[in-house]
């Protein structure tokens, strides 16, 4: 699917979600709810969702409508990058996951690297904040803001996980030949690593 296609069914969801909750009127009720009707009837000609995604994508969530929040962490020891190999696709990524509840950017950062990669680490400094639409990714439904945090590793004895394969630390030149998982990690997020590794800076939020 097209990323601007994405973004305008995106829209419709986010409207539709947000005035059932705040819209008061009997008559705007019944016209988010239309909304959200032909929206499901895009999605269906759109997607090859099923119907049991449709509908936990449409109504699921409720009240004001908001991204959701993915968090990567960074972590280098000897200037190579650690990278884990998701089972999902079969491809590499930074550690990470959706924000918890009850969790910090920081805290989550060092709980999926722990979970991931096997690594206890020390969460820094957020390097970078990206509004997924906006950058090189492949096209999603579900709007996403992307948190990068840079940490300190405490040990190196790295090992895969529940939801991983493989886990590795790399040069930049190795991490280009490798397969990535580009949902969730793109060569320029790659490159951003490196760069911020090599010369901190202040975090980059666009």
């Amino acid at each position: 699917m097209e990323k601007q296609l994405a973004l305008l069914l995106n829209e419709l969801q986010g409207i539709g979600q947000s005035g059932k909750k705040y819209g008061h009127d009997v008559f705007d009720q019944e016209r988010y709810d239309q909304l959200l009707v032909v929206t499901e009837k895009l999605l269906g000609l759109l997607t090859d969702w099923d119907e049991t995604q449709i509908q936990h994508y449409l109504y699921t969530d409720d009240g004001y409508a908001t991204p959701k929040v993915d968090v990567r962490g960074v972590v280098f020891v000897a200037d190579k990058l650690l990278l884990v190999k998701e089972k999902s696709d079969d491809s590499w990524t930074l550690p990470g996951g959706w924000g918890d509840i009850g969790y910090s950017p920081f805290e989550v950062a060092a709980k999926e690297i722990y979970e991931e990669a096997g690594i206890m680490v020390t969460p820094l400094q957020l390097m970078a904040v990206k509004d997924k639409a906006k950058h090189n990714y492949p096209a999603s439904l579900t709007y996403v803001y992307k948190f990068f945090v840079y940490c300190k590793a405490k040990n190196t004895a790295i090992k895969k996980g529940l939801e991983t394969v493989d886990v590795g630390f790399f040069t930049q030149q190795e991490c280009e030949n490798l397969t990535l998982s580009l949902a969730r990690t793109s060569k320029e997020d790659i490159k951003a690593a490196f760069s911020y590794h090599h010369q901190p800076k202040n975090t980059i939020c666009d």
